[in-house]
């Protein structure tokens, strides 16, 4: 500051936000104009976590490649696992089976769940709200032992596989699914929409808060929640169905406002409607094989373990599907997604004919998600860009790949 006739003259000041901040939700720095308290420039700076992932596939088979899929979104790896599985399928021109199209379905939206539960949780806490985090992690924990029952693992599943799943669920499964079904809706309108929904705290933080119209919110090629907050109408489960999502019946909600309120509340009526879905696959859940008769196979044989190692032979030997082998896979390219739950997740792969993609490419929403920060942060207060991480609802792992 310096004196201009007697008074205090002002200028920009320009800041760091991150990248070790904790409510950046990953490695993110943003760097910030500031006018008083006022951003008037904003610019994300990403790649603290960039790992290749798109580049690692291209250089592993079809079937090794699914594990990477865990690290993109890895609070949604079984969303992830799912829409690569349907993209290879598509490729190889093969079907999943009934059962294992409803298993799938189940677990996409116990993914769906967990993810809109950690995204309002944090959320929440990133704005001074504490104890909706205490109490949704708390039915989180009970959808991750359910994955694990299932997949042995809590966070990473690598539960998918091309042409259905890795194992059928038991009865003990079900049963217990069905029992959170059960109480988790009231466990929403008792203490998640208690606890902030009329809250004036929360409606404060939160209304006219990073607004953007149905118009711009398309231009930007938002999807997901953040898009429908916007009052458009775009769920990839109803326009362009997979697995039992033609199946069963559900709502798309929708916002008016597009500010963050609204996606807020785009996110708690989808609680409820996923829900509605697992109860529905719980009760028409078909009998009959998981995995189908033409999905590529696990070749451990001495032939297929030659020249690996122990570690390498579980990943890497699969019938037909190295470069060294007979090419199964026709040559062409696919672009396939998934409604996952931050938004359109889609893989664009290109096929040489070999047993590895020639090329990869990965439409995350989280990347595409955060480059429309700045539009919803100018002219708001820096605490309102802690409110806009949090309505964007992004992993950085995503981001990155």
């Amino acid at each position: 500051m310096g004196m201009v006739e007697g008074q205090l003259a002002r200028k920009e000041l320009t800041i760091s936000m991150g990248p070790q901040h904790p409510a950046t939700h990953g490695v993110l720095r943003l760097e910030l104009d500031l006018n008083g308290e006022t951003v008037v420039g904003c610019r994300p700076h990403i790649g603290y976590l960039h790992r290749g992932v798109e580049k690692l596939a291209e250089n592993r088979t079809y079937l090794s490649a699914l594990p990477l899929t865990d690290r993109l979104d890895y609070i949604s790896s079984m969303s992830n696992n799912i829409g690569y599985c349907l993209a290879v399928e598509r490729l190889l021109g093969i079907e999943a089976p009934e059962r294992a199209k409803y298993i799938r379905t189940m677990m996409a939206e116990m993914t769906r769940i967990s993810s809109h539960i950690v995204g309002i949780a944090t959320h929440a806490l990133d704005i001074g709200a504490m104890s909706l985090f205490l109490y949704s992690f708390r039915d989180r924990e009970t959808l991750l032992d359910l994955f694990e029952m299932t997949s042995g693992a809590r966070l990473t599943v690598s539960f998918g596989r091309i042409g259905g799943v890795r194992s059928d669920v038991s009865r003990e499964f079900l049963e217990k699914l069905y029992a959170f079904t059960e109480h988790f809706p009231k466990t929403i309108e008792r203490e998640y929409e208690t606890l902030l929904t009329e809250n004036r705290i929360w409606l404060k933080r939160t209304k006219g808060i990073g607004v953007i119209n149905a118009q711009d919110a398309v231009n930007w090629g938002l999807t997901g929640p953040t898009l429908r907050g916007s009052g458009v109408t775009y769920d990839l489960r109803k326009f362009a169905p997979y697995d039992a999502y033609d199946k069963v019946e559900f709502e798309v909600p929708v916002g008016e406002n597009g500010d963050v309120y609204d996606r807020y509340r785009c996110r708690m009526e989808e609680l409820k409607q996923s829900n509605r879905i697992i109860r529905q696959c719980i009760d028409n859940i078909p009998d009959g094989p998981v995995l189908s008769e033409d999905a590529p196979e696990l070749d451990m044989s001495a032939k297929g373990r030659e020249g690996l190692t122990p570690y390498m032979s579980l990943g890497h030997a699969f019938i037909g599907f190295g470069r060294e082998h007979e090419a199964i896979v026709p040559e062409g390219e696919i672009y396939s997604a998934i409604e996952a739950p931050k938004g359109e997740l889609g893989f664009y792969i290109i096929s040489d004919g070999s047993g590895s993609p020639y090329r990869m490419r990965i439409r995350a929403p989280s990347f595409v998600h955060l480059s429309v920060l700045p539009k919803l942060s100018l002219g708001h207060l820096v605490a309102d860009v802690i409110a806009n991480i949090g309505t964007i609802d992004i992993v950085l792992g995503e981001c990155d790949r």
